[in-house]
């Protein structure tokens, strides 16, 4: 067979298709880069938000009251690390980067997971407010076993989503563990109210209606399903910003039938003598009230 005859004008088209396909992407570019649609560009406004520092309130008489921004820190207990092969220090209830979609970073997206850190700085990602969902005005103390909300923005201007949780069932349970999932969503219902336990299980009735004191470690128990939040520390997943140890709602007893650490939280407030917060004081009652 013939070999087909050499054509110039075959060359020039195919260059002047493949020009014009460059001019077309270029022009997509600006055009996204203009509308801060480029994926760097949100990944970019994510981490503005996320790790946005947030100044916490600072606590006027040594309670937690309604209204106030707050974070929920796990605290380090050195006597249990030899007990399970976890993370050491102190952990920050935070927003899951893992599960956020960037490619829509405006703003959150319900459902959201939350998971705990290691970040002990307030930012946007680990910084709540504390809601008051039975009437009670802001700056009025939270009880012992009154029902309050945990709300965050994730240092975006809206939507501020909500720390629910929910019996679990064979498609909803947390990843790692398969035990009971905690969320954030973006509807304020009996999923999203927790109440505060005193520590001390002897003395639970005799503090029930007390002021709950920040900076000291509590329970936190979710209302409906009276199971309390928890930091297993075994469990974690890698995310963009490092590990992240699972968070859920269940309740560790020990053989005395008390909370283990697992359970524990202090809900921190700001330093009121500098920037910093009251984690970095040091804890002027050891062991909780």
């Amino acid at each position: 067979a013939a070999m087909a005859a050499y054509s110039p004008g075959v060359l020039v088209g195919n260059w002047h298709e493949a020009a014009f396909l460059q001019e077309d992407r270029m022009r997509d570019f600006i055009r996204k880069r203009d509308r801060g649609e480029l994926l760097m560009q949100k990944i970019s406004r994510l981490e503005e938000n996320l790790l946005k520092k947030i100044n916490l309130s600072v606590s006027k008489d040594g309670f937690i009251c309604f209204g106030d921004t707050v974070m929920l820190l796990s605290p380090d207990n050195k006597s249990s690390v030899d007990s399970y092969t976890g993370a050491c220090g102190n952990l920050t209830l935070a927003i899951n980067l893992e599960e956020i979609s960037i490619y829509s970073a405006v703003s959150l997206q319900a459902p959201c997971g939350v998971s705990a850190v290691k970040t002990v700085d307030p930012v946007g990602r680990n910084t709540f407010c504390l809601l008051s969902v039975d009437g009670s005005s802001v700056g009025e103390p939270i009880r012992f076993g009154q029902k309050f909300g945990l709300g965050t923005t994730g240092g975006f201007s809206d939507p501020m989503l909500y720390l629910a949780s929910d019996h679990k069932s064979f498609i909803r349970f947390a990843k790692k563990s398969h035990l009971q999932q905690v969320f954030l969503t973006d509807e304020l219902s009996y999923l999203t109210c927790w109440q505060a336990t005193f520590l001390d299980p002897q003395l639970r009735l005799e503090y029930e209606g007390s002021p709950v004191p920040a900076n000291s470690k509590v329970i936190i128990t979710h209302c409906h399903t009276n199971r309390s939040l928890a930091v297993p520390r075994n469990f974690w997943a890698r995310s963009y910003f490092g590990r992240e140890y699972e968070v859920i709602c269940h309740t560790y007893l020990d053989s005395h039938r008390v909370e283990e650490d697992k359970n524990y939280w202090v809900v921190v407030t700001a330093n009121p003598s500098d920037d910093g917060t009251m984690i970095d004081r040091p804890d002027p009652q050891p062991g909780g009230i």
